[in-house]
């Protein structure tokens, strides 16, 4: 924490930002620490750049003035900004390393995102590089530990392009229940990814910064795994 971002690492389960479910969300928790901390009665000024999936843990950064939250957002854009994950997923990868790119259309209706074919209207083209770094057979279940480099940041982008290519995220019962051997419909309930490296241009000092930590939830137990 400094005078323009906060980083910190959002607990499974907790949304980013307040939604219909009046839970307890990382933007009022972290706006009533700063509120404490200061002298002023006026409401702490905190943005959210980017966005985990209320069921994925990891770390987000949060700008803390306008203008760090616009140099965040030109470095999102411009490909500046890297995120890394780790996800566990289900079956034999085909190979131990790729890149998976797919037009994506979010159904907000639904809240999911489906891969269509590329020119369909409010399609968003998706692309992210994966690395196999384990795997192992449980029962009669395989499933794959990875590294993945997120290039573009679109709506359940990493459980649907898994899922598409028929490696649902191991626990996502809401992408992984029509893919046969591979369903992880009757495994854990949390999806298998965490979100374990962030790297970006520091807004004020334009300094590399980089932060890392270690995966979290019941699929990484299973795996038994450590941090990359």
């Amino acid at each position: 924490q400094d005078d323009s971002v906060i980083v910190c690492e959002k607990p499974i389960g907790m949304p980013v930002q307040s939604d219909r479910s009046k839970d307890r969300d990382m933007i009022t928790e972290l706006k009533h620490g700063l509120f404490l901390e200061q002298e002023s009665h006026d409401e702490p000024y905190l943005a959210a750049v980017h966005r985990l999936d209320r069921p994925v843990g990891g770390l987000v950064v949060f700008a803390r003035t306008k203008d760090a939250a616009a140099h965040l957002s030109r470095q999102i854009q411009e490909g500046l900004f890297e995120k890394n994950y780790q996800a566990v997923v289900c079956g034999a990868l085909e190979e131990e390393a790729g890149t998976f790119s797919h037009y994506l259309l979010k159904d907000g209706r639904k809240n999911l995102s489906r891969v269509v074919e590329k020119g369909t209207p409010g399609a968003k083209h998706a692309l992210l590089d994966y690395e196999l770094i384990d795997m192992i057979e449980r029962g009669n279940q395989i499933l794959s530990w990875v590294l993945i480099t997120l290039h573009t940041g679109r709506h359940h982008q990493i459980r649907a392009q898994f899922a598409a290519m028929g490696h649902p995220l191991y626990g996502d019962t809401r992408y992984g229940k029509s893919v046969g051997k591979n369903s992880a419909k009757k495994a854990c309930t949390t999806p298998g990814l965490y979100a374990t490296r962030l790297s970006f241009l520091h807004p004020e000092t334009e300094e590399r910064m980089v932060f890392k930590t270690e995966p979290a939830g019941p699929a990484f137990e299973v795996m038994d795994v450590e941090a990359f």
